[in-house]
């Protein structure tokens, strides 16, 4: 009867804690989406050519792709002229044409966050909570459960202390009376 309680018990932590990410998650994918609306409304895509050579940066850490930085020219969405150093693949010759984002100032920046990106961080973060609100709530059962069998345990060494003395035949502990001195 007891493991079955226990059992049921961490079955609702495990359901509200898949809750709890799921809430979560959504809560994160609909804040994300939110934040690309408002960055797309100020980012734009133009067509840059560059003007020099690509120069090799070093790569930002294990596994990333190189990158290079080069000059070029754009014309930003108001029609005006601009030029700057861009990223650009390696090894990219002057006067090709790259794509790249620009604010509403005309200056390059990052393109908004994409769908994937967003569903990477809603994952991620309901994973977390998950597992934050579960192990928190598996604590907790435990630490009730260990507390109420050390509640049952002196509950249980409480009665037998007054059933043993009867039970062997000792009437008072520490006694001689039945006891087995043959």
């Amino acid at each position: 009867m007891e493991g079955s309680r226990g059992r049921a018990a961490f079955v609702l932590v495990l359901i509200i804690a898949m809750v709890c990410g799921a809430v979560v998650g959504g809560m994160l994918w609909n804040a994300g989406a939110r934040a690309d609306r408002e960055l797309a409304a100020h980012r734009h895509r133009v067509q840059a050519t560059t003007t020099g050579p690509a120069k090799e940066t070093p790569a930002a850490g294990y596994g990333t792709k190189p990158q290079a930085l080069a000059p070029a020219a754009w014309e930003q969405p108001e029609h005006v002229r601009r030029s700057g150093t861009i990223h650009v693949p390696p090894r990219t010759p002057p006067g090709r044409i790259v794509t790249i984002w620009v604010d509403d100032a005309g200056s390059p920046t990052r393109p908004p966050g994409s769908a994937a990106d967003r569903a990477f961080t809603s994952l991620s973060g309901g994973i977390a909570a998950a597992g934050a609100v579960g192990a928190a709530g598996a604590g907790v059962v435990f630490l009730v459960r260990r507390r109420s069998e050390g509640h049952r345990l002196a509950a249980w060494e409480r009665e037998w202390e007054q059933v043993e003395p009867v039970w062997s035949g000792r009437l008072h502990r520490g006694s001689d009376a039945g006891g087995d001195d043959d």
